[in-house]
């Protein structure tokens, strides 16, 4: 493959949506690239995700944001928490008015199937390869080789692993420990809006909290669906598969005694997938000379906070500029961008982390106090510090602190 010169040839290991935003963004800015997907053709498993302000602000940038609000969902409610015996409301944040006031940008619920398609429209035809499944990576020199499943052999200046939470990239180039057991299992499941309670099909993000469980639903695919995800003390269950499927009669098990609309939700569902939550501690390396990770494969994160596709797009944004910024020097470009972005995806793997424990309190006296710190707590605002994330401004930053720290080792 023939690049234009000062271009070095780029390989993106998975079509998913971290993959697909880096192609998106390296094609921004000017540079080519490869992405090579093992699946047979693109397509999202799984269901809905949240497109929060600081993602709604990088598709906004690759001209895609349009596109997805046509089949997405905008929100008017948020951090909807609900007590679990009777649905009691213990805070409530109001989107429609004060998202776009404090952060530029709305809140929308997605299919993560629509999130996919609009990525993919701002790829040029041909850059995706179907059916390429990675098997080895090695150094040949001071270029990667990557071998696939069906015997090709490539050869780039730089490889990005976006080949998620089983990343062969990864086990391949770190030292990451294995991953342990959390003891939570999700759920997961569409249920049509036709089908759905009408408390379901209203434009909110609602959480349902209760004693080692917790319920999220909202709508998405325009409002004909309704997005339905819960958490529960996995047992012996360790599959980590969003493949893996559960039973009606199972999911419904996890949640009874639970507020009787519930129920009425849980059974319109469809088969539900179901998979173990296992716990990565966050990685500090993710860039070794020409190759790094990126999105899942660099930092899976428990969902509590609905920032997995938002990570990984921001990644792709910060990977790009990088990259475009030092073309010459690949290697020097990645450890600048795992420099950029270890330190904030970190704090939002350990805060996502520790959500669990929050949410699951037996009744008492620390789950009142968490109720009553709810009914004052300002969530949109008191997480400015996630949605109001711009790499641009945080670049921007970072080239000033080092300009900085150069001028005073001049003096000094």
């Amino acid at each position: 493959m023939t690049e234009p010169a000062g271009n070095p040839h780029i390989a993106i290991l998975g079509g998913g949506i971290g993959g697909l935003a880096a192609a998106a963004f390296l094609h921004r800015a000017g540079l080519t690239c490869t992405v090579y997907e093992q699946a047979s053709e693109l397509k999202e498993v799984g269901a809905g995700l949240v497109v929060a302000p600081n993602a709604a602000r990088l598709l906004r940038r690759l001209g895609v944001l349009d596109a997805l609000v046509e089949r997405a969902v905008r929100l008017d409610v948020g951090w909807e928490f609900r007590r679990w015996a009777d649905g009691t409301v213990l805070s409530a944040e109001d989107l429609a008015t004060a998202c776009e006031r404090l952060y530029g940008e709305q809140t929308y619920t997605a299919h993560r199937a629509d999130l996919l398609d609009v990525l993919g429209s701002a790829v040029p035809d041909g850059v995706v390869r179907l059916g390429k499944r990675c098997t080895e990576l090695v150094m040949r020199g001071e270029r990667p080789s990557v071998r696939f499943e069906d015997g090709e052999v490539i050869e780039a200046d730089v490889v990005i692993g976006a080949d998620g939470v089983h990343s062969v990239v990864r086990g391949t180039f770190t030292e990451s420990p294995a991953p342990a057991y959390s003891g939570i299992c999700a759920f997961r499941a569409l249920v049509p809006a036709e089908q759905a309670p009408a408390f379901a099909r209203r434009n909110a993000q609602t959480l349902w909290i209760g004693p080692g469980h917790h319920l999220v639903h909202y709508p998405i695919s325009a409002g004909t669906l309704v997005n339905l995800v819960a958490f529960a003390p996995a047992g012996d269950y360790s599959v980590e598969s969003w493949t893996a499927t559960a039973t009606v009669e199972e999911f419904l098990v996890e949640f009874a005694g639970w507020d009787s609309r519930l129920r009425d939700l849980i059974e319109a569902a469809n088969t539900p997938g179901r998979w173990a939550l296992l716990d990565r501690a966050p990685l500090r390396r993710w860039s070794y000379g020409p190759v790094t990770l990126l999105g899942d494969a660099a930092h899976p994160m428990f969902p509590f906070f609905a920032q997995g596709a938002a990570q990984a797009i921001e990644d792709a944004a910060v990977l790009a500029r990088c990259l475009a910024g030092d073309r010459a020097d690949p290697a020097k470009a990645l450890q600048r961008y795992e420099k950029l972005r270890i330190p904030r995806t970190t704090r939002l793997q350990e805060i996502s982390h520790g959500r669990s424990h929050l949410n699951h309190l037996p009744d008492g006296p620390e789950q009142h106090a968490r109720d009553k710190a709810f009914a004052g707590d300002d969530p949109l605002v008191a997480n400015g510090w996630i949605y109001e994330y711009d790499p641009d401004a945080a670049m921007a930053h970072s080239r000033g602190a080092r300009t900085n720290e150069a001028s005073r080792s001049l003096v000094d």
